[in-house]
């Protein structure tokens, strides 16, 4: 039987939390920092005036989270700062993805969220350019094997990472939202013509708001490494609460959906999001989502899988199926990157001949 975690009980109900004793915190603490959601659980009791009501031994960790959250979003203003100057002569705009995309428009999903790098988006037939800026400006690639260069510049959607030389910071430049090869072809100049300047701003971009959820789904339902999905799906969350302002957004969010090849990544999207975190979602959006969805046999295959690997990585969120599911999905994400032949080569030399090369 899949189980229900303590965290997902907060992330539903934070009022909840009041009733907590001391054993409850102990295990929620833990479960949240497997998560990676100590800060977003942090954020929410702040949002919500709650933080009165937790007893003193767990506060101090939740005030440390709040501590860490706030250099963090600093670190990441100060870094985008950086880019900008890097490539203020090209005049190339760049387009911010998400967790940078969320601190910098002051998105509610920002708040308590932590990641390992920057990512951005430029037009294809500038990544020359704009890879000769950052190296410039003190960043070096990374992957330095002659097979991951390959395989990075001319079957993905990005460059190889690149890390500072001083400082370490890492950031991904995209061109797209998925590899080349990938089995969907969103078309990314359509995502680059609807990007939004910043309030502030006219070098930096973020996607329109159907556009971010819909990369956030993209990314988190053909994303091989799962250990943050449960992040992801609350990040997908807090954009649709957000949104939901907008009177167009639901209507626009299905048509951009199906515009974009993406109906199915929407479909699995609005339904785990529904299924596990009990996020409001008009009826008729979600009627008209079922046109990416898949028969029922799959469908209840992906629930039992997703189900899972949805759960904090914690072993009070496991059972017997926890790892395989984890490992089903991360095959599923493979297949669905590039075709059968390709990854059948792609993963022989990566098992057998990459790590003797180095």
């Amino acid at each position: 039987m899949i189980p229900s975690p303590l965290l997902l009980q907060a992330l539903r109900q934070p009022d909840a939390l009041k009733q907590l004793s001391l054993a409850d915190w102990d295990l929620l603490l833990r479960q949240a920092r497997h998560a990676n959601l100590l800060g977003h659980l942090c954020a929410s009791l702040d949002k919500r005036n709650l933080m009165e009501h937790v007893p003193p031994q767990p506060q101090q960790y939740l005030d440390s989270a709040r501590a860490i959250s706030e250099r963090h979003t600093s670190a990441v203003q100060w870094e985008v700062s950086l880019i900008r100057k890097a490539l203020a002569k090209s005049g190339i705009p760049i387009i911010l993805l998400k967790g940078a995309a969320y601190v910098m428009a002051n998105l509610p999903t920002a708040s308590g969220r932590l990641f390992s790098d920057i990512d951005i988006m430029v037009p294809k037939d500038r990544l020359n350019e704009v890879e000769a800026a950052l190296m410039l400006h003190g960043w070096a690639t990374t992957h330095h094997d002659e097979y991951d260069q390959r395989y990075y510049r001319t079957w993905m959607h990005e460059l190889p990472p690149m890390q500072h030389i001083q400082r370490s910071t890492v950031i991904d430049v995209h061109h797209a939202i998925l590899p080349e090869t990938a089995y969907f072809h969103p078309d990314a100049e359509k995502l680059q013509a609807a990007a939004q300047v910043l309030d502030g701003y006219n070098d930096l971009k973020v996607f329109a708001p159907v556009d971010m959820v819909l990369h956030s789904a993209t990314h988190l339902f053909h994303e091989a490494e799962l250990d943050n999905g449960l992040r992801d799906l609350v990040d997908i969350d807090s954009m649709l609460k957000h949104f939901n302002d907008s009177p167009s957004f639901w209507s626009t969010l299905v048509e951009r959906a199906q515009e974009l090849e993406l109906s199915r990544q929407l479909y699995y999207a609005l339904r785990y999001c529904a299924l596990i975190l009990q996020t409001p979602i008009p009826e008729d959006t979600m009627h008209a989502a079922k046109l990416g969805e898949p028969g029922p046999s799959t469908r209840a295959i992906m629930d039992n899988l997703y189900k899972r690997a949805f759960m904090p990585a914690h072993p009070s969120c496991a059972d017997s199926l926890s790892g395989v599911s984890r490992q089903m999905l991360y095959v599923r994400a493979n297949w669905l990157r590039m075709p059968p032949l390709m990854l059948t080569r792609h993963l022989f030399h990566k098992a057998f001949l990459s790590p003797k090369a180095e």
